[in-house]
């Protein structure tokens, strides 16, 4: 086991089911913290604070009402940087920041687990320079920030829609037939939401390569920790 320490920083609320199993096979959950932005507000405390003002963009994510908000993504991007100052200060080895969003305003620019998951070992040695893939997401709102995420992809990806939280297996499945059938030979379940079983789901049906996005955040994490 490595001895070093670990800071997960999450904006909203973000299950952890999916991701501490994969980091524990490194590092012992005691040396694991978990620090939320806005998880341990209420909805009326998050809007207070963080509501989108004139001229602001807007960054969507999950209260604790298990509810999806827009805020102010000016607001989350500077407490975000105040949080990793304060995690910096206290000597975490690694700092893991969870989020669907690309956020920006660092002074060393954070790794980007999509671009950097593209040809990591965890993905299967698929080559999606070729393949073409097919991106599920849990809602309409990010389809602007997802396009821009995937663009290292030189074959621009496919998109569908089924939410983890609210949506059925059949509803996921509906979407990975979609995908499917617009061409894509690869699926990326592309939401901290999505669990094994969601993979398990379309993998038996479809029989086709089916790739979590917690499981390669957490294994490129865990890189970290060795």
């Amino acid at each position: 086991m490595s001895s070093a320490t670990m800071a997960i920083l999450t904006i909203g609320v973000v299950p952890l089911a999916g991701v501490l199993p994969l980091l524990t096979e490194h590092i012992r959950e005691e040396q694991i913290a978990h620090i939320s932005l806005l998880g341990e507000m209420t909805p009326d405390e998050v809007m207070a604070e963080y509501a989108v003002g004139d001229g602001e963009k807007g960054l969507l994510t999950l209260l604790s009402n298990n509810q999806l908000v827009m805020v102010s993504r000016q607001k989350i991007e500077r407490d975000v940087r105040s949080a990793i100052a304060m995690l910096d200060r206290q000597h975490y080895d690694v700092i893991l920041l969870l989020s669907s969003e690309q956020l920006t305003g660092f002074t060393t620019p954070p790794r980007d687990p999509p671009r950097a998951a593209a040809d990591h070992p965890a993905a299967g040695g698929i080559d999606r320079r070729w393949a073409p893939v097919g991106v599920i997401v849990p809602v309409e709102e990010i389809m602007p920030m997802q396009r821009q995420k995937w663009l290292s992809l030189e074959k621009s990806p496919y998109y569908a829609l089924a939410n983890p939280f609210t949506g059925s297996d059949s509803e996921l499945l509906t979407a990975g037939k979609t995908l499917l059938e617009q061409g894509a030979d690869v699926l990326v379940l592309d939401c901290l939401g999505y669990y094994q079983h969601h993979r398990d789901v379309l993998q038996k049906a479809l029989d086709v390569p089916v790739l979590l996005s917690n499981v390669l955040v957490s294994r490129l994490a865990a890189e970290l920790l060795v």
